[in-house]
C-alpha cells in the first residue's frame, strides 16, 4: 500500500504530513511518498522526511498514477484526478456542494474521494475531524490579526499617565471557530460580546467569561450536525437591525457565521460599518463561502469609512506550523481507523457511519446522499 503527499499551491502555507506523522504512518506498514519541497513553506527539507521514513518523489504525475491513497489539504485541479490510480483514494477537504464538476470527474474516473468537510460531528469522528483543528486555530489567528490591525490595546491599562480602557471585541457565530476568538480575546484583555442565532450556545459563551448578546429573531434551528441553518430574510432583517448598535460600540468585530454547505449569510452592512469608529476592525472568517460582510474582499484589506475590512481567506495558514500537526494527525487517525495491519490495506466499508458520511464517490458513481441529493 503505497500513500502520496504532493505539494499544496504556492499561495498554502500548510502542508498535508510533517515528517512526525510519516513516522507514524510508516510503522503501520504504509508506503510513503512526498513530493520533493512538501516542507518549504515551513522550512523542513527533503532529508527531514527522509529521516522518518518517506520516500521523495520528484515526479507528481507518476507518484499520483501509482499511489493507492494520495491526501492533500486542498482540492485538486480537475485535470489531475484523470491522472490517480483507477480505483485508488483521495482525501481532502473538497467542497463538494459547490465542486460539482469535480465530484463527477471522481466518480467518471472511479476514484473513491473523501471530503475532509464531511466527517460526522460525532464521539467517534472527533479525532479525524479537520474542519474543527483548522477552524480553532482559524479562531485564534483571526483575534491576533484584529489586535495587529487596530489602532488600540486589547487590555485595560492603568499608567501613570492614565487608565487605557479595554477594546470591546464582538464575535458573531459561536461554533469552534467563534469559541476559540472568544477565549482568545478574553486572554488578551480585551470585553467580549459574542452573537449566534442558537440560544443554546449562551451557556457556553459565558463560560468563557463574555457576554451573549440577544437579538429576537424567532424560532431558529441547528442541524444534525450542530450548525446553524440559514435564516429567512426577514429574520436576517432583525439580526441586521439589533446587530448595528452592538457593532458601533466594537472596537472588533469578527464574524464566523457559515451555513453547512450553502453561501454565508450577509450578516454585516455597509451602514453597520458607516456606524462604526474610524480606526475599529471588522474580520470576515467566511469571505471563502460568500462572506459575511458586505464589502469584504478575499484576502484584501479594504479600507472603508476609516474600518479596516479584513478578508483573509487561509486563517489556519496563519499558523501554519501548528495547522499542519493538526491536519496531519487527522489523516493519520482517519487511516489508522479503517486499517488493516494483517492485509495491509485500507478497509473500505461504505455501511460505517463514519464513511457513509464522507465518501462522496466510490465505484464509479456518486454515493454520499447530500450531494447527490444537492447535484
Amino acid at each position: 500500500m503505497q500513500i502520496f503527499f504532493p505539494k499544496e499551491e504556492e499561495s498554502e502555507n500548510r502542508v498535508s504530513v510533517l515528517p512526525e506523522t510519516v513516522k507514524r504512518l510508516v510503522e503501520l506498514g504504509i508506503k510513503v511518498e512526498v513530493e520533493a519541497g512538501i516542507g518549504k513553506t515551513l522550512y523542513l527539507s527533503d532529508d527531514s522526511y527522509k529521516e522518518t521514513g518517506a520516500l521523495i518523489s520528484n515526479k507528481r504525475d507518476s507518484s499520483l498514477s501509482s499511489s493507492d491513497i494520495t491526501c492533500r489539504i486542498n482540492k485538486p485541479k480537475k485535470e489531475e484526478i484523470s491522472i490517480l490510480k483507477k480505483n485508488s483514494i483521495h482525501i481532502s477537504f473538497l467542497d463538494p456542494f459547490n465542486e460539482i464538476e469535480l465530484v463527477n470527474e471522481f466518480a467518471s474516473s472511479h476514484i473513491s474521494c473523501i471530503s475532509m468537510e464531511l466527517i460526522p460531528r460525532i464521539s467517534r469522528a472527533q479525532k479525524m475531524d479537520a474542519l474543527s483543528s483548522q477552524a480553532n486555530l482559524g479562531g485564534y489567528a483571526a483575534v491576533i490579526e484584529a489586535s495587529r490591525c487596530l489602532n488600540k490595546s486589547f487590555p485595560m491599562m492603568m499608567t501613570a499617565a492614565g487608565t487605557i480602557s479595554p477594546s470591546k471585541v464582538l464575535v458573531i457565530g459561536v461554533g469552534v471557530a467563534g469559541l476559540q476568538a472568544i477565549a482568545t480575546a478574553k486572554r488578551l484583555g480585551a470585553r467580549v460580546e459574542a452573537f449566534d442565532t442558537r440560544p443554546a450556545v449562551e451557556e457556553q459563551v459565558k463560560s468563557l467569561g463574555a457576554k451573549f448578546v440577544q437579538i429576537d429573531i424567532g424560532d431558529t434551528e441547528e442541524t444534525e450536525q450542530g450548525y446553524a441553518k440559514e435564516l429567512s430574510e426577514e429574520q436576517i432583517k432583525l439580526q441586521q437591525e439589533g446587530m448595528k448598535k452592538v457593532c458601533s460600540q466594537s472596537n472588533v468585530v469578527i464574524s464566523t457565521a457559515q451555513v453547512f454547505g450553502k453561501p454565508a449569510p450577509r450578516i454585516i452592512t455597509k451602514d453597520m460599518i458607516e456606524a462604526m469608529k474610524p480606526g475599529s476592525v471588522v474580520i470576515d472568517m467566511a469571505v471563502n463561502s460568500g462572506g459575511n460582510i458586505e464589502g469584504s474582499v478575499p484576502n484584501e484589506y479594504i479600507i472603508h469609512n476609516g474600518v479596516t475590512i479584513v478578508g483573509l481567506a487561509n486563517f489556519p495558514g496563519e499558523v501554519a506550523r501548528d495547522a499542519s500537526l493538526v491536519y496531519g494527525n487527522n489523516l493519520f487517525n482517519l487511516l489508522d481507523e479503517y486499517w488493516d495491519s494483517e492485509k495491509k490495506e485500507f478497509n473500505f466499508d461504505l455501511t460505517d457511519e463514519i464513511l457513509s458520511g464522507c465518501v462522496v464517490t466510490h465505484g464509479g458513481e456518486i454515493v454520499n446522499p447530500m450531494v447527490k441529493e444537492r447535484i
